[in-house]
């Protein structure tokens, strides 16, 4: 199927490595009602579970129907059942993809799942030990497979678009969520020095940063058993965990009570309005910087999130300030760089520029 070069308003083909989240039906929706193609991958073992998957059967559904508004919408998505921790098979998803649609503009890895749990949390048995792991594969593993798989595709076409959806956590550690942060700032540090390697072959490269509970409720959570040490009541660090199982405890569904023994998983479950607002900003952000021309290298959604991020850099900058001397003093050279470091901090502290050595100052 051979058609034009698609422009950030033209028909887009959007590839997406997990297709059964909340955020990723309402996404696939607003697409298909563009004209955009989609290829949903859709994950062995979240197929099978039909609360999760029902969504996304309905809207299969819907562009089955007869419906005026829906027309064509059957001809223009695509679902291919993927495992993306098994790199045969993304490179498989991405050669139907190819076959189908005739080309790839926009590689969305939007795969996520949350697990709670401190570090020591996380190494009291061999069962929570291997939370790790698994938080690894399914956040970082799967997308960079899905990321190889589809490298040689872009590079032949000389174009497309890898957008990666992480959270807040790729700029802020969240207490009770380490590897879930670790994971993030893999994919993240994996993509920076990605997007240096493909830029000369137009090969674009965004991440899109929205609140860390967008994600979270949207994909499955687990709870590794809890240690009492680390009970709100005990430490003063946010618990995460609480905040968690109270918005599952609203949904008797997925009401849970904390364990010390068992570990827990659940896909939450919110009220279909309350969803459109939670991930309503992510879809319009997403599709606003998909196959954009000039797309951002990350973009923060929300204005909570910006200002939490302009804090974070805000204390990082200070930190560097205040230990310049300590940086610079391994410099064996002087240097204009040096200089300008420790005049940088001079101007930091307030002190008027060229501020020296008194006896160096002539009396008039």
């Amino acid at each position: 199927m051979n058609r034009v070069v698609a422009t950030h308003n033209s028909p887009r083909t959007w590839f997406l490595t997990s297709s059964l989240t909340p955020l990723a039906v309402r996404l696939i929706r607003q697409l298909l009602i563009h004209g955009d193609y989609v290829v949903a991958c859709l994950p062995p073992h979240e197929i099978e579970h039909d609360d999760r998957s029902a969504e996304f059967r309905e809207l299969v559904n819907e562009c089955k129907s007869n419906r005026k508004d829906r027309e064509g919408w059957k001809d223009r998505i695509r679902s291919i059942r993927c495992d993306g921790r098994v790199m045969g098979q993304c490179s498989a998803a991405v050669a139907e993809a190819k076959h189908v649609f005739g080309r790839i503009d926009i590689l969305l890895c939007c795969t996520s799942e949350a697990v709670v749990g401190t570090v020591e949390e996380l190494s009291t048995s061999p069962a929570t030990q291997n939370l790790v792991r698994d938080q690894f594969e399914t956040i970082f593993f799967s997308q960079v497979n899905f990321i190889k798989a589809s490298l040689p595709t872009f590079r032949a076409q000389h174009t497309g678009h890898i957008m990666i959806l992480t959270s807040l956590g790729g700029h802020i550690g969240t207490p009770g969520m380490p590897i879930y942060t670790a994971a993030t700032w893999a994919l993240e540090g994996f993509c920076d020095s990605l997007a240096y390697e493909v830029a000369p072959f137009n090969i674009k490269v965004t991440i899109v940063q929205p609140h860390k509970e967008i994600q979270s409720l949207t994909n499955k959570i687990v709870f590794a058993p809890f240690l009492p040490h680390y009970d709100s009541e005990n430490n003063p660090a946010p618990s995460v965990r609480d905040m968690l199982t109270n918005v599952l405890n609203l949904n008797p569904e997925t009401a849970l009570e904390p364990s010390e023994t068992e570990i827990i998983q659940r896909y939450p479950k919110l009220p279909p309005s309350s969803m459109d607002r939670l991930v309503g900003e992510t879809v319009y952000a997403l599709t606003a910087i998909g196959g954009h021309e000039n797309p951002p290298a990350r973009h923060i959604v929300g204005f909570e999130g910006a200002e939490a991020v302009k804090e974070k850099l805000k204390t990082v900058t200070e930190e560097l300030e205040d230990f310049v001397e300590a940086s610079v003093a391994v410099d064996i050279f002087e240097s204009e760089l040096k200089n300008e470091a420790t005049q940088g901090k001079v101007k930091a502290e307030g002190k008027p520029e060229g501020t020296g050595d008194p006896s160096s100052t002539s009396s008039t």
